[in-house]
């Protein structure tokens, strides 16, 4: 029973001692890479009207696989983060679900990714879809601010 007395607490230590560092490091991870717009579409047009920047809409499937891709590598990279957020108003949606399905439609959405550029008005500037690594994706960027 003593050992069980003293063995407890230590568990209990180590755990907390293990697990914190994960959780603040955790943080840290949400600060890098593409930072997605969490309101709705009409927000997104008002945002990017007040900054005077285009949007960049990922429209994804859940099932995805590229998506899955994108979503791992690709918008979690420093770089991508640091141009697309320096330089978009980034919108993320699932075509298949809520608000996605009207935009999968109005921008007439054939495959997955779909990787769209548009005004604050809604108008597209550029679309694109599939797969890019990080550096293929900020030269996409980069072609959209330069027009």
């Amino acid at each position: 029973m003593k050992k069980q007395t003293i063995l407890l607490p230590i568990l209990i230590f180590a755990f907390i001692a293990l697990v914190y560092p994960l959780k603040s490091n955790s943080g840290s991870k949400s600060e890098t890479g593409i930072s997605f717009h969490q309101g709705t579409w009409d927000e997104a047009l008002k945002l990017a009207e007040q900054e005077g920047k285009p949007i960049f809409l990922d429209i994804s499937a859940s099932w995805c696989g590229p998506c899955k891709r994108l979503k791992a590598s690709t918008f979690p990279d420093d770089e991508v983060g640091k141009f697309y957020n320096a330089n978009f108003i980034n919108v993320m949606v699932d075509g298949e679900k809520g608000e996605g399905i009207e935009l999968a439609r109005k921008y007439e959405i054939r495959g997955y990714p779909s990787l769209i550029f548009v005004d604050s008005s809604g108008e597209l500037i550029a679309q694109t879809t599939g797969y890019r690594n990080p550096e293929q994706f900020i030269e996409i960027g980069k072609v959209i601010i330069d027009r």
